[in-house]
């Protein structure tokens, strides 16, 4: 029996990694955050002293750069040259440096057949912004999942305060409408909803209904 993809996509903040992560602990599939990935790379760029935004200098970096995803206790984490930065990858500044990175078509081709090793090897739940559209083209089921962006920009705001992060909601909104219009108009895998993608808004749904939600289209559609 061959094994299954599925694909989850959506812009920043609509809780992609957080269901996901949770989705796969109950169908027992392998989760994929690709996001730790670019924010791995610019992490990287910007503690080697390359501008996050300058193509040729992030380029220059890849050939030294090995990724590695390990699994402890079921959670996904993330080395760099043998340095887990699972934790160092989660701050604001992190989020800017993948959004930068990210518009990099060198850098898109690098982590691409990484991403795609691990689906045919396993059951795989991916999220991202173009898993549908250009990573796994070929998944069993693909989800566009999105929410506005005043109730991400919440989200993710109540997130960083119970962090201890001093921010303002406003600058969080702001922050995340730039991050929306950088990744849909980028010019490499920009972020949009696959043609076969079913659309899920989890602007008026809490967590908990939102993964129970998607947990009922796979059923219905894989019978997994």
């Amino acid at each position: 029996m061959s094994n299954y993809n599925i694909a989850i996509d959506g812009p920043a903040g609509a809780g992609k990694s957080t269901i996901a992560r949770a989705l796969a602990e109950q169908l027992k599939f392998v989760y994929i955050d690709t996001g730790a990935m670019y924010r791995s790379i610019g992490l990287y760029a910007a503690e080697h002293g390359a501008e996050v935004t300058d193509r040729q200098s992030v380029i220059a970096l890849l050939p030294e750069i090995h990724l590695e995803l390990r699994f402890e206790s079921g959670t996904q984490h993330i080395f760099v040259n043998e340095r887990d930065v699972s934790g160092a990858i989660r701050t604001e500044d992190a989020s800017r440096w993948a959004s930068a990175v990210s518009v990099i078509p060198e850098v898109r081709s690098f982590l691409l057949e990484f991403q795609r090793s691990f689906a045919k090897k396993n059951n795989i739940l991916m999220d991202g912004r173009d898993i549908g559209t250009v990573v796994l083209p070929d998944a069993d089921l693909k989800i566009f999942l999105t929410a506005s962006a005043e109730a991400r920009a919440a989200r993710r705001f109540a997130e960083q305060r119970a962090k201890g992060e001093d921010v303002t909601y406003k600058a969080v909104l702001d922050a995340m409408q730039q991050r929306d219009l950088q990744d849909s108009t980028r010019a490499a895998a920009p972020l949009k909803a696959a043609e076969d993608a079913i659309l899920v808004d989890t602007t008026s749904m809490d967590l908990q209904q939102s993964v129970a939600h998607i947990r009922s289209i796979i059923w219905e559609k894989l019978h997994v």
